[in-house]
C-alpha cells in the first residue's frame, strides 16, 4: 500500500477569524459554504502550536453532535495528519462532551483538543458551529493563544492536507496511516466517549451513596433531558446504567445533529418540556443540559427552580459531602464579575478565598493550577471543579444528588435553609437576541459614557418610599493573581459594573457572539438579606428606574426579542418571553418592572407585549 501524499493548498486569509470566549462560533452555512473556511481556521490552529511541541504530539477531537460535525472531523484527522501532529484520540463517531475531552486531555497528557460545538445555540443547516481549542490544562484557550490562532489567520496563504486520508469513526480501536516523507505512522484511536469520563467521576463521588438515593426505599423519582445533545450518552451511562435510575427517567438522549428543532438552552426559556414535567410534583429532582454538556439547569419538585449564582454558593457550602473534596481540601473559589456575590457570603463564612474574574472560563485556569481555587461558576449555568478545566454539567448533578443523599432532603428545602443561614440574593438575567451589533456597541458605549461622567456618582434617586444614591460605577478589570496579566475592555464582552446604595449592583455587559443573533445581556443583582420567594425582578426595580432616569431620551439603540432569564422561585409564575418593538410616542406596559428594565437597557420606550 502507498503512503498517504500531503497536499499544499494555495488560499487567502479572512478577516473574521479571531476566536472569542468559546472559540470561534459562526452560522454553519458559513464553515460549510464559504471556500476553505473551515481549512483556514485549522491550519491557523495548528499553526499557532509550535513547530517542535507539534510534532508527533497527541490531540482529542469530539463534538456534540451537531450538523457538519462529522465532516469537520474527517478535515481535522486530514490536517492534523498534513501538520505533524503523531496521534489523534477521538470519540465514539466522533462524539465527546466538553467535559470529557477536557478530563482525557489532562489523562493521556495531550498537548490539547478541539471541540466541535456552538454550546447552546441552535443546530441544523440553518444553525450554528464552533471549534473550540483546549489547551494542555484542558481548560479553554487563554487571550495569548487565541491571539496567536487570529494573528496567523490574517496572513495565511496555504493549508496542508492529507486528502486521500480516510478514518472510520464507527470502529472502536487504532488505525494507523503511512503518510509521505513521515518516519512514524500517523495514528487515530477511536475510544469509548464515556469510559474515561466515568472513571473520573467513580474516583470523585460516593456512587453507592447515590445509588441508593435513586434505588432505595426512599426512591428519588428524578427527570432528566438531555435535550438531544452529546451528554444523553454520559446520562444513560451513568445515570441510568450505573447508577440504578430508571431507564424512562432520561429523556431526549440521542444525540441529533439539529436538537430534535429547539435550542438545546438548559434555561426557563427553552427547556420547557422539563419545567412541565417538574410542575406536575411527580418528581422530586429535574436538570437538563446544553449540547455538548458543561452547562446544566436543576429544578426541584413542582419546578421549584435554583438560579446558577444559587446552585454554586449552595455546593460550596456542602463539599464536605463529596469525597473528593474532603481528601483534596478546599482552596477558595471563583466567580464571574457577573455571577452573584452568593458565593461570596459562604467564601466569607469558611474564611476562604474568593476571586471574580471576567467572564469566560478560561480566567479560572490559572487559579485552579495554582491551587487557589476548588470551585467556580458563572451565571450562564457553567459550573466546575479542579477535577477538570472546564465547566461538568453532569458532574454539577452528581453534586446535587451528593447533597441530597447526605442530608435527606428536597432541592427546596435545602435552597430555603441555605437563604435562611447566608441571605438571600436575587438574580436576574434578561438576554435581547437578535441584535445588530452596532447598535449593542452604542448602546454600551453611550453607557459607559453616562455613568463615567462624575456627576452621575452620588446621585439620589426615589424609588416608592425608598432614596438610592450611586456610590460606585467602573468598567471591570481584572488582573490575573497568578500571571499578573491584565483583562480590560474585553473584545467579546463589555462589563460596566453600578453599585448602589443600599446594597444593590447592576450589571450591563455586550456578548459580541458573532452568528446571526447578537446577544446583550443585562443581569440584575440586588444583594439583599431576604428570604421570601419574590419576584426576582421586584427587587431589581430600583436599579432599572435610576437607568431609566440618566439616558438620553429619544436614542434608538434596540430592535429585537427579549428573553427573560426569571430566577428564583419565578417558575411558579412560568418562564417568560417578551417580544419588544421600539416605539416613539407612547408605551403601554404589563408592569412597572418589564417597563423598567426594557427602558433602562433600550434608552427608549416600548409596546411590551407577553
Amino acid at each position: 500500500m502507498h503512503p498517504i501524499p500531503v497536499v499544499t493548498v494555495q488560499t487567502a486569509p479572512f478577516d473574521d477569524q479571531r476566536p472569542g470566549t468559546s472559540g470561534l462560533r459562526r452560522k454553519t452555512a458559513v464553515f460549510e459554504g464559504k471556500k476553505n473556511y473551515l481549512q483556514n481556521y485549522i491550519q491557523s490552529l495548528l499553526s499557532s502550536i509550535d513547530l517542535r511541541d507539534r510534532q508527533g504530539c497527541t490531540m482529542v477531537v469530539g463534538s456534540d453532535g451537531r450538523y457538519f460535525s462529522r465532516a469537520a472531523t474527517e478535515l481535522i484527522v486530514q490536517m492534523a495528519a498534513a501538520n505533524g501532529i503523531g496521534r489523534l484520540v477521538i470519540g465514539h463517531n466522533g462524539l465527546l462532551s466538553t467535559p470529557a475531552v477536557s478530563c482525557i486531555i489532562r489523562k493521556i497528557k495531550a498537548i490539547g483538543g478541539i471541540i466541535l460545538t456552538a454550546s447552546h445555540n441552535p443546530g441544523g443547516p440553518g444553525g450554528d458551529f464552533g471549534i473550540k481549542f483546549n489547551v494542555a490544562n484542558g481548560g479553554p484557550s487563554p487571550d495569548t493563544v487565541m491571539e496567536r490562532i487570529h494573528q496567523v489567520s490574517r496572513t495565511l496563504e496555504e493549508y496542508a492536507i492529507c486528502p486521500d486520508l480516510r478514518i472510520d469513526l464507527s470502529r472502536l480501536g487504532r488505525q494507523e496511516f503511512d503518510l509521505e516523507n513521515k518516519f512514524k505512522p500517523f495514528r487515530v484511536e477511536i475510544v469509548d466517549s464515556v469510559e474515561v469520563y466515568l472513571q473520573m467521576l467513580r474516583n470523585i463521588f460516593d456512587f453507592s451513596a447515590i445509588k441508593s438515593l435513586l434505588t432505595g426505599p426512599d426512591q428519588l423519582k428524578i427527570h432528566i433531558d438531555a435535550m438531544h445533545g452529546v451528554t444523553g450518552l454520559y446520562v444513560r451511562r451513568i445515570l441510568c446504567d450505573e447508577l440504578g435510575a430508571p431507564a424512562n427517567s432520561a429523556v431526549n438522549c440521542v444525540p441529533l445533529e439539529d436538537f430534535g428543532g429547539r435550542p438545546p438552552e438548559p434555561n426557563l426559556t427553552y427547556a420547557t418540556s422539563l419545567v412541565d414535567a417538574m410542575k406536575g410534583g411527580d418528581f422530586g429532582f429535574g436538570a437538563a443540559f446544553d449540547a455538548d454538556g458543561d452547562r446544566y439547569m436543576i429544578l426541584g419538585e413542582n419546578g421549584f427552580f435554583v438560579s446558577p449564582s444559587d446552585s454554586v454558593a449552595i455546593m460550596a457550602a456542602n463539599l464536605s459531602t463529596i469525597p473528593y473534596f474532603r481528601q483534596q481540601g478546599v482552596r477558595g473559589f471563583a466567580r464571574s464579575m457577573a455571577t452573584s456575590t452568593a458565593l461570596d457570603r459562604v467564601a466569607k463564612a469558611m474564611k476562604l478565598a474568593l476571586y471574580e474574574t471576567p467572564t469566560g472560563w478560561r480566567y479560572f485556569g490559572n487559579l485552579m493550577d495554582s491551587g487557589r481555587c476548588s470551585l467556580c461558576g458563572e451565571e450562564s449555568f457553567g459550573t466546575g471543579s479542579d477535577h477538570i478545566r472546564e465547566k461538568d454539567g453532569l458532574w454539577s448533578v452528581l453534586v446535587w444528588l451528593s447533597i441530597m443523599a447526605a442530608r435527606k432532603q428536597g432541592v427546596e428545602q435545602i435552597v430555603r435553609e441555605h437563604w435562611a443561614k447566608f441571605g438571600r440574593n436575587y438574580f436576574c438575567r434578561f438576554d435581547y437576541e437578535g441584535l445588530d451589533p452596532r447598535a449593542a456597541f452604542y448602546l454600551m458605549r453611550d453607557l459607559e459614557a453616562v455613568i463615567s461622567d462624575k456627576a452621575f456618582t452620588s446621585q439620589k434617586f426615589a424609588v416608592g418610599d425608598h432614596i438610592y444614591s450611586v456610590e460606585r460605577t467602573d468598567n471591570f478589570e481584572y488582573i490575573d493573581p497568578v500571571d499578573g496579566t491584565v483583562a480590560r475592555n474585553q473584545v467579546t464582552l463589555t462589563l460596566i459594573h453600578l453599585k448602589v446604595s443600599p446594597s444593590r449592583r447592576e450589571l450591563l455587559r455586550r456578548v459580541a457572539m458573532v452568528t446571526a443573533a447578537p446577544q446583550a445581556s443585562y443581569s440584575i443583582t440586588p444583594e439583599c438579606d431576604l428570604t421570601s420567594l419574590a419576584n426576582p425582578q421586584h427587587p431589581s426595580r430600583p436599579l432599572c428606574v435610576l437607568l431609566q432616569h440618566t439616558f438620553l431620551p429619544g436614542q434608538n439603540y434596540i430592535s429585537c426579542r427579549l428573553t427573560c432569564g426569571l430566577s428564583t422561585a419565578s417558575v411558579f409564575e412560568g418562564g417568560k418571553s417578551w417580544h419588544i418593538h421600539t416605539h416613539t410616542h407612547t408605551h403601554t406596559h404589563k408592569t412597572d418592572t418589564v417597563w423598567g428594565i426594557c427602558a433602562a437597557v433600550a434608552c427608549q420606550p416600548f409596546v411590551v407585549d407577553y
